[in-house]
């Protein structure tokens, strides 16, 4: 299917049974997140807001909900994209069988950008205000963009070939931000638009940033995309729509023509204000820091325009669906570019990048008698860096010969892994080191530790499967979860931690098998369900410091432990706070999901 409009894109996907049309008044703050949450969380479909409230515009949400619907609006054009990414990694390959890639060089026609010397005349100028501002979590700073194209060029080579198209989030309101005249965006340096930032603060002048919002939906899937380099985010944005990005330029800012809403604007050097508190995709909040501010210049939209938007929060979300697709796109080129590599699972449940699992080649075996990982741990310092893996907290990897393992088996991967590692030898630590910019686990902004996890050779050992019901709650064979009081400082986490280990060491009737010991706020939430266990243990913790063990020691700067590995995931005064929908919000979107009302039976 070609779409040359988010709508187009949303009738299709009504005819199929895949979105439904919301036709009461809705209010932007706070209520259409909780809609778009509720329905998600239920499987259902995309939704059209019809009526919102202190705006003309129309809204649409959960357009990527589940992977059935993404690639239902790309079925013709993904089997090209998989082809081309592999071509990107191993171009030979058309050489040897140039017959099979006919079609895709034909669909690459479209990977070439379309300019115009006209603005599309459906466009009128409006402002900030007049936009659906929707306000997603209580504690938000204001209302948010969350599915934004955010477009920016290399000052020093202007022009559409050295541009870059990404999805940064935009704050619109609060704070101190001057509605209608500046709005925030939340990016790190290292990026894309970073990049093209300090470029222009080298020069000493202002960069200027376009913001597409809506438009087909292959131009926000490539916003989000982790290309290979040299892949263009409009080329790639026009093979998986089967159609040109179409752009013309206004004034020296670039516009998509096939933009719903454009948003123009300068960001000039060392002009910054505070941005946030946002609800992100580990489940908390992040907390308002110094970030850069867009002046605006012109505001655009076009007539009947659409507003999309996603609300991110704990996995799963929508944006759990978008990383399902990136992966089915992206097929083997992450094992490409990691020699050894068989698999790797950024856990959703956990937050994404907090924790990751892996599997790879051991193949130093016949020079490794005693089966110690080695090229596991070659593999995994490649992995963590390289690109958005970087930000990995805990990296677990196991050799994945014969498939006897999987890293999409998260329960069976954690036994296997467990019944071979070694504690006093396969634990590698990363000490102040940078993580996530969205991850307050750590002992400042970006700034953390990580840790390795690497087990091969025979099993060793049986797991635990039953617990005495004195002891708290088992998650699964050999990991078992225990409540502590409220944490105060590590000082005293040290202190009870260690005595409780001493305990432990101590106590004769502990059960063999258990090599993972997980101390929470909240034994019996934790151990609920596997999404529970892994999103408190590994949003909540941060390696160097929540770290122990049982009989541990240090033995040539290497620490180890002969005992249980203790994971500290209790919440720590510097946390971040949680996610939660207000029960009052929920009581009003309630008469929207009963008898007569648009999502009744949702």
């Amino acid at each position: 299917m070609v779409f040359r409009t988010l709508e187009e894109s949303l009738l299709f996907l009504e005819k199929h049974n895949e979105l439904i049309r919301v036709k009461e008044e809705v209010d932007p703050n706070l209520e259409m997140a909780a809609i778009q949450l509720k329905v998600f969380a239920s499987g259902g479909p995309a939704l059209l807001f019809e009526n919102v409230k202190g705006s003309a515009f129309r809204c649409a949400s959960n357009i990527f909900g589940t992977v059935k619907r993404s690639k239902l609006l790309f079925a013709d054009t993904i089997p090209v994209i998989q082809e081309l990414i592999n071509l990107k990694s191993n171009p030979a390959e058309i050489l040897k069988k140039p017959w099979k890639y006919f079609n895709t060089g034909f669909s690459a026609i479209h990977a070439l950008p379309k300019s115009s010397t006209n603005i599309n005349p459906d466009f009128k100028e409006i402002s900030i205000s007049q936009l659906p501002l929707i306000k997603h979590w209580p504690r938000d700073g204001g209302a948010f963009v969350t599915l934004p194209q955010v477009y920016s060029e290399d000052i020093n080579q202007p022009g559409i070939k050295h541009s870059n198209l990404g999805m940064y989030r935009i704050q619109l309101d609060g704070n101190d931000y001057i509605l209608n005249e500046e709005v925030g965006l939340h990016y790190q340096l290292h990026r894309g638009i970073g990049v093209h930032q300090s470029m222009a603060n080298q020069l000493g002048k202002p960069l200027k940033v376009s913001i597409f919002i809506g438009g087909p939906p292959a131009h926000s899937v490539a916003a989000v995309m982790p290309l290979p380099e040299g892949m263009s985010e409009l080329s790639f944005a026009g093979i998986l729509g089967n159609r040109r990005f179409r752009y013309t330029y206004d004034d020296g800012y670039c516009v998509s023509n096939d933009a719903d809403f454009v948003i123009m604007g300068d960001v000039y050097p060392g002009d910054n204000k505070p941005e946030g508190p946002f609800g992100d995709h580990l489940g908390y909040y992040s907390l308002r820091h110094d970030f850069p501010v867009l002046k605006v210049r012109k505001v655009l939209a076009k007539k009947n325009a659409i507003w999309p938007f996603t609300v991110v929060g704990r996995p799963p979300q929508e944006d759990t669906s978008f990383g399902a697709l990136i992966h089915e796109l992206t097929g083997t080129a992450l094992r490409q570019e990691i020699p050894g590599l068989k698999e790797v699972n950024a856990v959703d449940a956990a937050g994404v990048h907090p924790l990751l699992l892996a599997t790879g080649s051991e193949r130093y075996t016949p020079y490794n008698p005693t089966k110690q990982p080695a090229e596991l741990l070659t593999i995994a310092n490649r992995i963590l860096g390289t690109g958005q893996l970087s930000l990995a907290k805990f990296l677990i990897i196991t050799a994945g010969e014969k498939n006897i393992v999987s890293t999409s088996d998260i329960p069976g991967f954690f036994q296997y892994v467990l019944e071979r590692i070694d504690l006093g030898r396969d634990v590698h630590f990363y000490t102040k080191t940078s993580i996530d910019t969205l991850d307050y686990s750590g002992t400042g902004l970006n700034t953390g530790s990580k840790v390795v996890l690497a087990a091969f050779g025979d099993k060793k050992r049986s797991l635990a499967t039953e617990i005495p019901a004195t002891f708290s709650k088992l998650v699964m064979p050999g990991i078992i979860t225990t409540s502590l009081s409220g944490f105060q400082d590590y000082n005293i986490a040290a202190k009870e931690i260690n005595q409780f280990a001493l305990n432990w060491r101590e106590n004769k009737e502990n059960p063999a098998g258990i090599m993972l010991i997980i101390i929470c706020d909240d034994a019996g939430f934790t151990s609920l369900n596997l999404n529970n266990f892994l999103w408190v243990t590994f949003t909540r913790s941060n390696p160097s410091h929540d770290i122990y063990g049982v009989e541990s020691f240090i033995e040539h700067k290497h620490w180890g432990c002969r005992g249980p590995l203790i994971i500290d995931a209790r919440i720590k005064p510097h946390h971040a706070p949680p996610l939660e929908v207000l029960p009052e919000t929920q009581q009003s979107i309630q008469r929207l999901f009963e008898k007569n009302g648009s999502l009744y039976g949702w």
